[in-house]
């Protein structure tokens, strides 16, 4: 991971990346894509929230990148860094200031005029302001103050390291009329699925809710020229239903999954290039520290040794994934290089932890799942190995609709139930996005093994301030360990992001291998 542009003092200028340019370029002296492209991808779920104070999901910001301008964009590459977008000089002058000048004659669409430092401040005082569901993603913003047309200083009441990371250059980062939302709504809440105004390349042009969602051109837009006329993303929850949409003709590029990796890099399709990326998810066994079953640590700590991880990963991911050492991917701040519990166990101390246990609980222990294929054979590897020691279990399919609510206080008793859950988060490029669901006030709606620990609360606000990168580093390390110690927690693996698109497509990736479609170019 780059660490000069996640730094302290983060400071870019008006030339600082070859791929931007004046803002004020006359239209007609751009060069466009030949008329009438049409790229065409799948995503992984539909979109239901395009407001960028109110976003949900990543396959949202997927598309709010494409109608939305920012001040900052992560960099298409490699490695994690950031680039100026709608903004021309953006610089922390100290911990908790950060002064920004817009580039001039970037337009809202319709009849919204010019974009502005008064629209920036709306755009990022709405998430704080209002209920938002992502409000946590500017952690301690206290104001942005106008100090000109074009300039102004977002004012933090602490310092706060995922502003590079996370609250600048992903959901709620994003740009916004005020007038076009004020016109829109009552009180300038959430405006959903409705977008009354764009700020990007792209605009809304259709929505066939799980059919597809189209954008095209957006005439307004004065920046650097889209690599096509029209963006089409069609909903795939199945990535193996995306591949054969693929090889039929219907798509130019999409995620493949690990299981068809190795027949694809032997045989892939014509004139076709695949790419390997590291992911950002992270996959666990989770337990109810709060069932019964499950209340003494012996018996926790049995089941983490009895686990297997390797071979876990291997039969799941059919060996094209790594087992993980913790929450946090390798190549981000906190990353553990191993675990204190060995990746391949240790069936002897399992069975001296059950029988300090007192042996298996009277009935079996249950052990939550999603229906898809990777997750039953993780299920089903980990029951075998649970039952090397004397533990059985019994697995719980679930479909989508109820596994995403087991845990949740919200949608009644049934987390009093759970016990085993396998789970699975993805998280952004800063490791507060890993640790900020495990915390106390998250028990009950997305921590679901309810562990509550104050040391690891006060830890994790004490990171996100800290701005010695080393220091930052080594208490996310510690939040793991305290997590793994509790005994609820056997952390899995991160998976990978293989990706497959035709040879004459120029996708714009980040290092996780997710596109970021504005800059791709090429032809299909």
């Amino acid at each position: 991971m780059a660490s000069a542009p996640f730094g302290r003092r983060a400071f870019l200028k008006g030339a600082a990346s070859a791929c931007l340019f004046a803002a004020t370029m006359p239209l007609g002296s751009r060069i466009w894509a030949q008329s009438g492209q049409v790229l065409r991808l799948s995503a992984y779920a539909d979109i239901d929230a395009l407001d960028p104070a109110f976003y949900q999901n990543g396959y949202n910001v997927d598309v709010m990148n494409c109608i939305y301008t920012k001040l900052i964009r992560y960099k298409a590459g490699r490695e994690w860094d950031w680039e100026l977008e709608s903004a021309e000089e953006i610089e922390q002058v100290d911990d908790t200031h950060i002064r920004f000048k817009l580039k001039q004659g970037l337009q809202f669409s319709g009849d919204y005029g010019e974009i502005t430092a008064e629209d920036v401040k709306f755009s990022f005082e709405r998430a704080i302001s209002h209920d938002s569901p992502v409000k946590s993603d500017w952690g301690p913003l206290d104001h942005v103050e106008v100090t000109g047309r074009y300039e102004g200083v977002i004012v933090l009441k602490e310092p706060f390291q995922p502003l590079w990371t996370i609250a600048l250059p992903y959901g709620t980062g994003h740009i916004i009329s005020k007038k076009a939302v004020l016109d829109a709504t009552d009180d300038g809440g959430n405006f959903g699925m409705t977008p009354p105004v764009f700020s990007g390349a792209y605009v809304l042009a259709e929505w066939k809710p799980n059919q597809y969602v189209r954008l095209t051109r957006n005439p307004a837009w004065t920046g650097p020229a889209p690599g096509f006329e029209e963006i089409r993303i069609l909903p795939m929850d199945d990535t193996k239903t995306a591949e054969r949409a693929y090889e039929a003709g219907d798509l130019d590029f999409t995620q493949i999954t690990l299981s068809s990796l190795a027949q694809y890099r032997q045989d892939p399709p014509a004139n076709t290039t695949i790419k390997e990326y590291p992911s950002l998810y992270y996959v666990w066994l989770g337990m109810n520290l709060d069932n019964p079953a499950l209340g003494d640590k012996n018996l926790r700590q049995a089941i983490q040794y009895a686990i297997n991880v390797k071979q876990v990963v291997d039969a799941a991911y059919f060996g094209e994934a790594e087992p993980a050492t913790g929450l946090i991917a390798p190549g981000l701040p906190g990353h553990r290089d191993h675990s204190a519990i060995p990746v391949e166990g240790d069936l002897d101390k399992a069975r001296a932890f059950l029988q300090a246990a007192g042996g298996p609980p009277s009935q079996p222990l249950t052990i939550d799942t999603l229906n898809a294929s990777e997750w039953t054979t993780m299920a089903q590897i980990i029951q075998a190995q649970l039952s090397r020691i004397g533990l059985p279990t019994q697995i719980n399919v679930q479909d989508s609709g109820s596994f995403w609510t087991l845990g949740m206080e919200s949608e009644g008793d049934r987390w009093k139930n759970m016990q085993l859950v396998l789970n699975r988060f993805s998280m952004l490029p800063d490791p507060y996005y890993a640790t900020s669901w495990f915390v106390s006030d998250q028990v009950g709606i997305w921590n679901w093994e309810r562990f509550s620990s104050p040391e690891f609360d006060k830890l994790h606000q004490k990171a996100l301030s800290e701005t010695d990168s080393g220091e930052r580093a080594a208490i996310y390390r510690q939040m793991q360990d305290i997590m793994e110690q509790s005994g609820a927690y056997r952390f899995l693996t991160h998976e990978g992001s293989p990706v497959m698109y035709h040879d004459s497509l120029e996708p714009a990736l980040r290092p996780d291998g997710r596109p970021l479609l504005p800059r791709f170019s090429g032809s299909v």
